[in-house]
């Protein structure tokens, strides 16, 4: 199955190394104890450098109820202003999402930070402890923003944004 979101994360750390150790996907799943475990697809570090840690092939554990067709990108950082706020890592990470939006033929409202998950209509977690589960990075309001700066890119690109989102609720 071709993916069909891409996540937005941030590390909550300051260090590419750290990342790196946490995301490469290595180390087994705490809970399932399979491979791979707690994984990015791509690492955006502070001086815009983009890493791909694992192919677009392997399904990386990052987002509950969306691992099966979720990309993952993290950027390196402790909240979604400090990655707003740094224009060499903002830029790098659009130019990643307008890519991968192209190649995958994602649509915008498919592009959505981690604290959005629930709201997700590819939502979808068999573990009924973790269903309802999500983080605070990237959260609506700062989403906005910056699907405000991707849809700038996307149009200037000639890459399709599909149709607007639909509110959708969580159920949590």
């Amino acid at each position: 199955m071709r993916p069909r979101v891409i996540v937005e994360h941030y590390t909550a750390s300051d260090s590419f190394a750290s990342a790196y150790a946490t995301f490469a996907a290595d180390t087994p799943d705490a809970e399932l104890h399979e491979l791979p475990g707690t994984c990015a697809h791509f690492v955006i570090d502070r001086d815009g450098t983009i890493y791909q840690l694992v192919p677009l092939t392997v399904m990386c554990r990052h987002t509950v109820g969306l691992n099966y067709t979720a990309i993952g990108i993290e950027h390196v950082g402790t909240s979604d202003q400090a990655i707003l706020s740094n224009p060499r890592q903002l830029a790098a990470s659009l130019a990643l999402t307008v890519w991968l939006m192209a190649t995958e033929h994602i649509e915008l409202r498919n592009v959505i930070g981690h604290n959005e998950s629930l709201t997700s209509p590819y939502h979808r977690e068999l573990v009924p402890a973790w269903r309802c589960q999500t983080h605070g990075d990237w959260t609506h309001a700062d989403m906005q923003v910056y699907r405000a700066k991707l849809a700038a890119l996307a149009r200037r690109d000639g890459v399709p944004l599909g149709p607007r989102a639909r509110p959708r609720a969580s159920g949590c």
